[in-house]
């Protein structure tokens, strides 16, 4: 079968890598040629083949952005239901507590997924890792959406168990644990060999607290033996942080530094507070010293933080100590142009400076950053030869116009309203809005039991007895 030549004729504007300077670079009414084998060509009056042309002139052409952190497990149906809650005792962050008794069961966890495809590739995302707990359709359904999948099953030995709304603590069953790693290996390889070439596996002990030092190890040696990347959290809270000073009197990054985890396949999620952070005990600057010298990435994912009042100190910071940052959505909205809003502001108040990070580097760190946090140079970036992930950006509408930056109206005001169009591999996922291949409408409609199913069972299952008007209360009384 000949493979389908798709050419944009004249885009007004293209996000265009620039070999030379390893940079983005603009270029104006440019014709963009694309397929299956790539991006064909990128310049004036390409004289090529076209099997399809599409009128570029209120079109910006952009690479599609890479998320190197979010859960398709429960995530969607969380929404609406904990943003005003937290744990005092713990910072107030409320994933201990409250976050950790909503889950999915089996029948919603297809929906899930498929909401959360759907809202990312609809915010522009051609590349994604999810980090979930493995049923039957997850594999099945990154296929069917056409976008670029990392799928990380996650395993631990520990669970967390809270005491009444004050203390952390931690269940362990090792053999459990040693048993969810088994089974991760195997789903990793059953992903990695998928004819699509678009899915890949990535090991994922859960969280730095809740796998034992020799769990650690063990899985990362095996995953580096295979080739394969790598993905922990770590950093992540201030819980965590005073339990690993507890126990080792180390910080999460000097812990991985001693057990020879840090390093370029290594992508550490949120890794938020470290020894620098004005949260923190240490008061020193060695943390980001460690991952710069390793190559370590970091999955920055803003909107989940900033909600419990937290943010990482800061983006533009990271960035200028040689740390590669890439951007994640973690949980809802799934909205990677709203993450990178939130990223931008959450960096110039943390540095305390507009000048701290600017929408160039945002850019930077939601393409070329999480392409090089997955070992790739062919995604994350339009120039010749690479894949065929972009997006196509309706610069006619209305929270786009008057164009005189068109990425800085995308960021700053239209997200996900201006993305028209959609393609991976040249095959186009989203197409004048629409989800081209998950039926989405459907999956928000199972969606609606799912959370009422989860929010019974919260009631059920938290140690405290609390009824869901207490755990979840509504943001205005209801009136009599």
């Amino acid at each position: 079968m000949t493979d389908t030549i798709k050419v944009v004729r004249k885009a007004a504007w293209v996000v265009a890598w620039d070999e030379e300077a390893s940079r983005h670079v603009y270029r104006q009414d440019a014709d963009v040629a694309f397929s299956t084998a790539g991006i064909l060509s990128i310049g004036p009056d390409y004289a090529g083949r076209a099997d399809e042309e599409i009128a570029g002139q209120s079109l910006m052409v952009m690479p599609g952005l890479v998320n190197v952190h979010c859960h398709s497990g429960d995530e969607p149906i969380a929404k609406g239901l904990f943003e005003d809650a937290g744990t005092a005792a713990l910072w107030g962050n409320a994933l201990y507590e409250y976050s950790a008794l909503i889950d999915a069961d089996q029948d919603a966890k297809a929906a899930c997924q498929t909401v959360m495809l759907g809202d990312l590739m609809r915010s522009g995302v051609t590349t994604h890792l999810d980090i979930a707990s493995p049923y039957p359709q997850w594999l099945p359904l990154a296929v069917e959406s056409g976008l670029r999948a990392y799928l990380a099953p996650g395993f631990r030995e520990a669970q967390w168990r809270m005491a009444g709304s004050h203390r952390l603590d931690f269940d362990w069953d090792e053999a459990r644990g040693r048993e969810r790693y088994a089974e991760a290996l195997a789903f990793v390889e059953e992903a990695r060999a998928h004819p699509s070439g678009r899915i890949d596996g990535v090991v994922a002990p859960s969280q730095i607290e809740t796998c034992s030092e020799e769990l650690l190890r063990m899985a990362v040696g095996e995953a580096r033996s295979r080739g394969l990347r790598i993905t922990i959290h770590a950093a992540q809270t201030m819980a965590e942080h005073e339990e690993l000073l507890r126990r080792t009197g180390e910080t999460a990054p000097a812990m991985l530094e001693r057990l020879g985890v840090l390093g370029p396949d290594l992508i550490l999620g949120h890794c938020i507070f470290l020894d620098h952070h004005s949260w923190t005990r240490q008061r020193s600057r060695d943390d980001l010293a460690r991952l710069a010298g390793s190559g370590t990435s970091v999955a920055h994912c803003p909107v989940t933080f900033a909600r419990s009042g937290m943010t990482l100190e800061s983006l533009g910071a990271y960035r200028r100590a040689g740390v590669n940052v890439g951007l994640g959505t973690d949980s809802y909205p799934f909205n990677m142009l709203e993450e990178m809003r939130e990223a931008l502001i959450c960096s110039r108040i943390a540095g305390r400076s507009v000048f701290d990070i600017d929408t160039g580097g945002l850019l930077s760190a939601a393409t070329t950053g999480g392409a090089r946090a997955l070992g790739r140079s062919d995604i994350g970036r339009l120039a010749v030869g690479a894949k065929a992930d972009l997006s196509l950006v309706d610069l006619s509408h209305p929270a786009m116009q008057p164009v005189h930056d068109p990425l800085r109206n995308l960021i700053h005001c239209a997200a996900e309203r201006a993305i028209r169009d959609v393609y991976v591999d040249g095959h186009a996922v989203v197409k004048d809005r629409r989800i081209v291949r998950l039926d989405y409408d459907g999956a928000v409609r199972e969606l609606r039991d799912a959370q009422k199913r989860a929010c019974r069972r919260a009631e059920r299952d938290d140690p405290q007895g609390r009824p869901l008007a207490v755990l979840a209360h509504t943001s205005l009384p209801l009136a009599r």
